[in-house]
């Protein structure tokens, strides 16, 4: 259930909320967790634009991103977390129009401390999760028995 957080010039994305929507798809579709709306409804991307004056790299250039993915702990293995590095960092320049875009994309890979993942109402362990996912699959499965 990652929170996405996309920070980039006013701009740079013709349409932001598609930009939220894919980069949410695609971090839920590496990570492989299933279709369920637990994790449908809360794997979010926000995107966050800034005036080109709020940041800048060391030769004053503004023209870069910051995608930050909060994850639970250990929900992505190294082969997910370079998977999720490209593929954000692709979908990025694809979004911008802007291929060199790809150059100047950070990704940051976080993980929530145990207990420190807040859903619900409640700071809840990567073992609380994995229960309320499975707990929720049965009900699922129960309505369709």
């Amino acid at each position: 259930m990652p929170m996405i957080d996309l920070y980039a010039p006013a701009g740079t994305f013709a349409d932001p909320h598609a930009l939220a929507t894919s980069a949410a798809a695609t971090v839920k579709e590496v990570e492989g967790v299933p279709d369920i709306p637990m994790f449908r409804n809360n794997t979010a991307a926000f995107v966050h634009e800034l005036p080109e004056s709020h940041l800048s790299d060391v030769d004053g250039r503004s023209d870069h991103v910051r995608v930050q993915v909060l994850t639970n702990a250990g929900a992505l293995d190294r082969d997910k977390q370079l998977a999720v590095v490209q593929r954000l960092t692709a979908l990025v320049a694809e979004a911008a129009g802007d291929e060199s875009l790809a150059d100047r994309t950070w990704v940051l890979l976080t993980e929530a401390a145990p207990g420190g993942w807040g859903l619900w109402g409640h700071a809840h362990t990567n073992d609380e999760l994995v229960q309320a996912a499975r707990a929720e699959i049965a009900r699922l499965q129960e309505g369709r028995a």
